[in-house]
């Protein structure tokens, strides 16, 4: 990452245990170098032992990775990152409303059959939900087996992005997500779930209000070869590529400099 990149992502960055008289004991490497490695491995869809010299040994990266993703932090990390780019925006940092989509992706044949699944009407093996805000950026995500619905999905992806952010009223969707869903999110959820339809008189290739938003972030995703296929075993491993992905993008933006004219 660049240096503007750095200045402006270091002070967003979980505080580790030992500096705040938890336990544990200094890294042995700087985090910049650490952040460095990771996306590098998702941006080139490499394998973790292939990491090249210049970086730390793949075995302190990957425990780096792991116990961010154990605890947690890579998904606070994540979400400062995404309230400062909103604040940037000139949006607050909590949005209020967002766009729920999902894509299917298929799966590496080391992936576990049990956490596959399979749908055969795309013969695809692994499923990915997310929620987006109307800038794109990621609110949730979800990665399921291809078998398991996108209504049954978004039940549990709603219900944690209720809980994470209480401000959001409006979720829109395609459809999909019709159905006992809808009612079912206002009633336990307070969450009105719009679904945005094409009609009957569109014929060929037509931008759909709100829903384009969310199919943008998964363009912006498949940028990152780590994901144009799901190589992992663990779903949560693959929940957190792809917010290591949103993170490379979110920290190139802060770090560039204003365009003028922008508030």
């Amino acid at each position: 990452m660049s240096d503007a990149e750095w200045a402006a992502i270091r002070p967003l960055l979980p505080v580790p245990a030992w500096l705040q008289g938890r336990g544990g004991r200094p890294e042995g490497y700087c985090h910049r170098q650490l952040l460095d490695a990771i996306r590098y491995l998702v941006a080139g869809g490499i394998s973790w032992r292939a990491m090249p010299s210049d970086f730390p040994d793949w075995g302190r990266v990957y425990a780096f990775f792991r116990r961010w993703r154990e605890h947690e932090l890579i998904a606070e990390f994540h979400d400062r990152l995404r309230g400062k780019v909103r604040e940037r925006e000139g949006r607050e940092a909590e949005p209020t409303a967002g766009i729920i989509d999902a894509q299917s992706v298929r799966a590496a044949a080391t992936v576990p059959a049990a956490s596959r699944g399979y749908d055969a009407g795309r013969r695809f093996r692994r499923k990915r939900h997310i929620v987006t805000d109307t800038l794109g950026l990621l609110l949730v995500v979800a990665v399921t087996a291809a078998n398991i619905g996108d209504r049954d999905a978004a039940a549990g992806l709603l219900t944690r992005l209720r809980r994470l952010h209480r401000d959001l009223t409006l979720v829109w969707a395609d459809g999909g997500y019709t159905g006992s869903l809808v009612g079912w999110g206002r009633d336990k959820l307070a969450l009105t779930l719009e679904i945005v339809k094409r009609t009957d008189d569109m014929e060929g290739f037509v931008v759909l209000p709100r829903r384009w938003v969310a199919e943008r972030t998964f363009a912006w995703l498949m940028n990152s070869r780590r994901l144009a296929r799901d190589y992992e075993t663990l779903p949560a491993t693959s929940e957190a590529m792809i917010r290591w992905s949103m993170v490379t993008r979110m920290s190139r933006r802060l770090g560039r400099p204003r365009a003028a004219g922008r508030h």
